[in-house]
């Protein structure tokens, strides 16, 4: 079984991470192959909505698979699943979010237009004790949350429970582990009842009225994560991660 399970249920597609060993982290290979899937998904005219989720309740997603990054392998931006949802992507996408989501697993959960949470779920945004920002989705919190709550979730990396991300507007419904997937499909099939031209229509205009400014901010999200991995803390982050020490940052001139 491949680090990406994909199953139909009905009108619903499902993309699960199945990398539970290491609480679902996102190396290259994983990121690609959710690509494939998603786009796949928004081939076939018969999936009307499409669910992500992960595999087991210890995570729904780690993140970015440091070991990897401290390797050198990191996926091209433009291929990336998160670019992909975040540029447009057509059909509606429900997390299922089994499980802490961490980093970039928060990230994914953001991209998304509908959130179900586990009970024990929590958010969480790590990136500045990495050494880099969390530009994939992370900064964009202000457009959703007080700026003193995106902040402090942004600059302290204190986690965010499920619960309160209900609160606070982040996440449809907070449910036991084991209603998790089935609530989210079962929100995925009540769309798939519905015009699937109006529901697309409907998507798009909701999402183009957030921000016409949207192409500007990825942009300058992009430049700021490809100078931060230009640097010397982006790979330190990584290599005290893999080393389990703390990390050494350098000044800022």
């Amino acid at each position: 079984m491949g680090t990406v399970v994909c199953e139909r249920v009905g009108a619903v597609g499902v993309v699960r991470i199945n990398r539970p060993q290491v609480r679902n982290a996102l190396d290259p290979d994983t990121l690609l192959a959710m690509t494939d899937a998603l786009l796949g998904y928004d081939a076939d005219p018969g999936v009307r909505a499409v669910v992500l989720t992960g595999t087991g309740e210890l995570s729904f997603s780690a993140g970015m698979d440091l070991r990897a990054a401290a390797e050198g392998r990191l996926v091209d931006v433009a291929r990336s699943p998160l670019t992909l949802l975040r540029g447009g992507y057509r059909k509606p996408v429900i997390a299922a979010v089994n499980g802490p989501a961490v980093g970039g697993g928060f990230e994914l959960a953001l991209a998304c237009d509908l959130v179900v949470a586990a009970e024990h779920a929590y958010f969480a945004l790590p990136e500045v004790g990495r050494g880099i920002a969390a530009s994939e989705g992370g900064t964009d919190l202000p457009r959703r949350l007080p700026i003193a709550v995106a902040l402090e979730l942004g600059l302290t990396a204190e986690p965010l429970p499920a619960a309160r991300a209900h609160e606070l507007g982040l996440v449809n419904a907070v449910v036991p582990a084991d209603e998790v997937l089935p609530r989210a499909l079962a929100l995925g099939a009540r769309i798939a009842t519905h015009s699937p031209a109006a529901v697309l229509a409907t998507k798009r205009l909701m999402h183009l009225s957030l921000d016409p400014r949207e192409r500007d901010l990825a942009a300058a999200n992009r430049l700021a994560t490809l100078e931060l991995l230009a640097g010397p803390d982006a790979a330190e982050g990584a290599a005290a991660f893999v080393a389990r020490r703390a990390p050494r940052w350098a000044d800022v001139p």
